[in-house]
């Protein structure tokens, strides 16, 4: 462990008062909710670095790559991971799979895909809680790297998510999954899950067994809500997710697709049973609840929950936020239901 990691770890442990007094001194409270002390206290923290809003998108990735590495977990010993590359026509993408260690024939699987925004983010964004999804809910999980904005402007991200299931879906046996495959992730990775479950319906293809949407955008046009109430609330502000809208689509007119805005979309009565995730202190989390309601509404089935006292991009603190790795625990444990309902 290096040094700063030791320092972020050994002050996460001090008493949640003298925490509190390093962080603005009285709970962050915002529509009715209270933030988790320690998520309070990193939130503090980092909003002294500059925003990922002011930087290269390289240099994004690497102040985001070596943040998460001060607060996420270690893999689960339990799990094998082997990297790989999925196959496609325009050429192959990284791919990380992870297989229960005792695993006996074929598993349920799900094919996940990292936040980031479409702008930022690699396989090792989320290892960690793939190899928690992996353990917990008994299945194969094959991560896919997707193409990132702005070297590649949508729909490239979406292009690649759907090869990823389908590749998924056509090498199922070799991957070592059943006819179960969901489709699943965090941020933008939620974004691209909905847009999959969509598109395979919309195209009368092979359609996933379930969806996992962890706090995701569900439509670039929002706005008010918690988009104004929690606008400054580190690590996605409203400021740095208005960039990374701007930095992954090519002209406004872009945000009415429904391959940006699954909100939107009118025909999803046949979609895939969703788990729906959202939490408190979120600019995205009114547009989650709502897509969350309109499948509801729909007639889908729906497993939801709001993490109230958590923020944005939870998923990849569980190693240093115990509210955080809870959270991803029940979480998976929701998949493995999902996965053999």
């Amino acid at each position: 462990m290096n040094i700063q990691k030791l320092i972020v770890r050994s002050l996460l442990k001090l008493p949640d008062g003298m925490l509190l007094a390093m962080s603005g001194g009285k709970p962050l409270q915002i529509d009715g909710r209270t933030l988790d002390v320690k998520t309070q206290f990193l939130a503090a923290q980092g909003a002294k670095a500059p925003s990922l809003s002011t930087l290269p998108p390289v240099e994004g990735r690497a102040a985001t790559r070596a943040g998460l590495a001060l607060l996420d977990g270690v893999r689960d010993p339990r799990v094998d991971v082997r990297d790989m590359t999925v196959t496609r026509a325009e050429g192959p993408l990284d791919a990380r799979l992870y297989t229960p260690r005792n695993a006996a024939g074929p598993l349920p699987g799900i094919v996940y895909f990292h936040f980031g925004g479409c702008v930022i983010g690699d396989l090792d964004t989320c290892d960690t809680f793939c190899t928690m999804l992996s353990e917990i809910a008994d299945c194969v999980v094959l991560s896919v790297a997707y193409r990132l904005a702005p070297e590649h402007k949508f729909p490239a991200a979406v292009d690649d998510a759907m090869a990823a299931f389908r590749f998924a879906c056509d090498n199922s046996s070799a991957l070592g999954m059943n006819h179960r495959i969901a489709v699943g992730g965090d941020s933008a990775g939620g974004y691209l899950s909905a847009v999959v479950a969509q598109e395979t319906l919309r195209r009368d293809e092979e359609t996933p067994s379930v969806q996992l949407l962890i706090y995701p955008v569900t439509d670039m046009e929002w706005k008010g809500g918690s988009y104004d109430s929690c606008a400054d609330v580190y690590p996605l502000t409203a400021e740095v997710m208005d960039w990374f809208i701007d930095t992954y689509l090519n002209d406004d007119s872009e945000k009415k697709d429904l391959r940006a805005s699954p909100l939107k979309a009118t025909d999803i009565e046949d979609i895939a049973p969703a788990i729906v995730i959202t939490s408190g202190f979120d600019v995205l989390r009114d547009q989650g609840q709502a897509y969350s309601d309109k499948l509801k509404e729909a007639g889908v089935k729906v497993t939801e929950r709001c993490y109230d006292r958590l923020a944005h991009g939870f998923t990849a603190m569980t190693g240093a936020i115990p509210a955080a790795k809870r959270a991803c625990e029940e979480i998976a444990r929701d998949l493995h239901s999902a996965l053999r309902g």
